[in-house]
């Protein structure tokens, strides 16, 4: 094992009121980015009536090239916080600062660092210091014992509710965005009690793998997935080609829950 102390024995304290326990299978999707409050509306109202609890949409989006969009800020947040208020769904979001977390502390539920910030301490640690549940996805360069000390930081500053997420790492391949490192999600799970989600969207790049992947996810022993999802995805201001259209989307949602009972595992 590793050179940790709390990632192999830390038990989350209230992560079973997200739906995360050893019998459940979690779905959280939506949007790249929040781009406008109608949308919103409608990928919530989407998710409800398919019972999904979760939605996930950027704020802050720290992309690649500085030219393209980045995001609503703390408009986004506003939106974000508007759409929570009326429908009650769980707001999941990324947050890029750690000056920033008394705003997310309003009302996010889900505080997600991103790859790019995985290794980001001072964030890391200050998370750690709240309540609050946080998705801490791997780096697209980080080796496991990286992701995990990553995990380790928040741990030490009090807060247990951690899910882990593999979103794919970099490799030689150019055919997919990324390479879906399946073999890390069994890993991890033998490694902690903490819950692992798989993030296909990033892993592929492409919707037509998104699914399979996600099946693939689920039988491996991941314990959720974060999808996006678009309803017009040649006009997404940001990753629309990663996404689901809302008739992928329930695709997706039968053939999950046609897999979970052979899994002993109900979708929450």
């Amino acid at each position: 094992m590793y050179n940790y102390q709390l990632i192999y024995q830390v038990q989350p304290k209230n992560l079973s009121e997200m739906g995360f326990d050893p019998a459940s299978f979690v779905l959280i999707a939506g949007p790249c980015a929040v781009e406008n409050e109608k949308d919103i509306k409608l990928y919530a109202q989407f998710l409800l009536e398919h019972q999904i609890k979760m939605m996930r949409a950027g704020a802050f989006k720290p992309r690649t090239s500085p030219h393209t969009f980045q995001g609503l800020g703390y408009e986004a947040l506003e939106i974000l916080k508007n759409v929570k208020n009326e429908t009650g769904i769980k707001i999941v979001t990324e947050i890029t600062d750690y000056q920033d977390l008394p705003k997310y502390l309003e009302f996010v539920d889900i505080l997600q660092i991103g790859a790019r910030n995985m290794q980001n301490f001072p964030l890391l640690k200050a998370v750690g210091k709240t309540d609050r549940t946080v998705i801490l996805k791997r780096g697209f360069a980080n080796t496991v014992e990286e992701w995990l000390g990553a995990a380790e930081y928040i741990l030490m500053e009090g807060n247990t509710n951690v899910i882990l997420c593999e979103r794919g790492i970099r490799t030689f391949e150019t055919s997919t965005r990324n390479t879906l490192d399946l073999s890390s999600v069994a890993l991890v799970k033998q490694l902690t009690k903490l819950p692992v989600i798989v993030d296909p969207s990033h892993a592929t790049g492409r919707d037509d793998l998104i699914i399979p992947l996600s099946l693939a996810s689920a039988a491996c022993g991941a314990d959720g997935l974060m999808v996006k999802i678009h309803a017009d995805r040649a006009h997404a201001k940001s990753d629309g080609v990663q996404a689901l259209n809302l008739e992928q989307a329930e695709t997706l949602i039968q053939k999950i829950d046609g897999l979970l009972p052979a899994l002993s595992k109900t979708r929450k």
